[in-house]
């Protein structure tokens, strides 16, 4: 325990050790008792502005204010709307949904297995008309954008 975490103590929770937390009661007790005359200070500050803070009292609300929050109040629904039953015909419905539901994702399922399997167990690939779109734009061939192409009179000519 330090004077600045003793100051701070009796700063926030007063000069009445119950009211202080409990894990650092002890230690702040310990303190106070070696260092009595700093202890005493602090205390005494804090017991004038508690003995303050414990004469304010506030007065009970009137009759009139208490029936004014009452009145206000948000009153909660004495019964719970009853839940309709589920018919059997949109239980129908909402079955044949679900299974569409499945379907659609069962064929998709086996078109996409049968193209897998035509590209991978046929060994073929579809041919690509030009092969440009295989390249990026860093890549390409030297001969496009060589030194010769874009400065005919330099590099690479034997002239």
């Amino acid at each position: 325990m330090t004077l600045e975490r003793f100051h701070t103590l009796v700063a926030a929770y007063g000069a009445d050790p119950q009211r202080w937390p409990q894990r650092e009661r002890n230690d702040a007790l310990e303190w106070a008792r070696a260092h009595r005359a700093q202890a005493s200070a602090a205390l005494d500050e804090a017991m004038e502005l508690d003995s303050w803070l414990s004469r304010d009292m506030v007065a009970p609300p009137t009759r009139a204010r208490f029936e004014e929050i009452v009145a206000g109040a948000p009153v909660k629904p004495a019964v719970r709307p009853a839940v309709k039953p589920v018919s059997a015909a949109k239980r129908r419905r909402f079955w044949w949904s679900g299974a569409a539901f499945a379907g659609v994702g069962l064929a998709g399922a086996l078109a996409g297995a049968l193209t897998i399997s035509l590209v991978v167990l046929g060994g073929t690939t579809p041919a690509a008309p030009h092969e440009t779109w295989l390249t990026t734009s860093f890549g390409g061939t030297s001969s496009d954008w060589s030194e010769s192409n874009l400065n005919p009179g330099a590099g690479g000519s034997d002239e």
